[in-house]
């Protein structure tokens, strides 16, 4: 069984390129002022997430298990 994540975008930082709306578009969107939200953390397998978090240019993105909230990125 897949574990939960708890995903959060760090809005001081995220400048909205959309890379990982393109890597996981199931997970992300932009809101209103073209910054990305996480609108389904089960929207991708785990590794996906990883990647799309890694796509980020300014490291705006932060992964954790959402049972132990252990940081799994970055």
């Amino acid at each position: 069984m897949a574990r939960r994540l708890l995903i959060s975008v760090d809005h001081l930082h995220c400048v909205g390129n959309g890379m990982c709306l393109a890597t996981a578009p199931a997970v992300f969107a932009h809101n209103d002022e073209r910054q990305s939200v996480v609108t389904d953390p089960a929207g991708a397998p785990e590794e996906v997430v990883l990647r799309a978090a890694a796509s980020c240019p300014t490291g705006a993105i932060r992964v954790e298990d959402a049972a132990t909230g252990k940081v799994i990125f970055p």
